[in-house]
């Protein structure tokens, strides 16, 4: 195990901090506000919810190798959260949203600012935390 330096501590910091606050918002949603999650954000709660304790674990134990799995789980995720905001604002794919499941995934909950979605929400979180940890690999092979 190498030592940490502290550009590499405080990625990720930031890497795991919007993983918690993905995690306590779909639950916002979700249980306070009770809009029911459809079929592709539960897709989304599968590949974010285990990366609060992949980064976080990696983060306690110093160890970047433990985080690897969260590159393909926040790279899978951002998928999903692209493919699940399309079918929300693009009329072409709506159809797709229709036959989601018992919630359909064409439903928008929030519409901030016209294209703020929760999918969209998810999608921004994985992108972070992908590129975080790119950047984090990268420094690594700097050293």
């Amino acid at each position: 195990m190498v030592k940490l330096s502290n550009k590499q501590e405080n990625l990720l910091l930031l890497i795991w901090a919007p993983s918690v606050v993905a995690l306590l918002g779909s639950l916002f949603f979700s249980e306070i506000m009770g809009y029911p999650p459809c079929d592709l954000c539960w897709i989304q709660r599968i590949f974010m919810y285990p990366l609060v304790i992949i980064y976080g674990t990696a983060l306690w134990k110093k160890d970047i190798s433990i985080a690897l799995p969260g590159l393909f789980l926040s790279g899978i995720g951002m998928l999903v959260s692209i493919y699940h905001y399309l079918t929300q604002k693009l009329p072409a794919l709506q159809k797709a949203g229709d036959a989601c499941g018992l919630i359909p995934c064409n439903t928008i909950y929030i519409n901030w600012f016209g294209f703020v979605t929760i999918p969209f929400l998810a999608g921004i979180a994985f992108i972070f935390i992908f590129g975080l940890h790119i950047i984090l690999i990268r420094s690594r092979r700097m050293l």
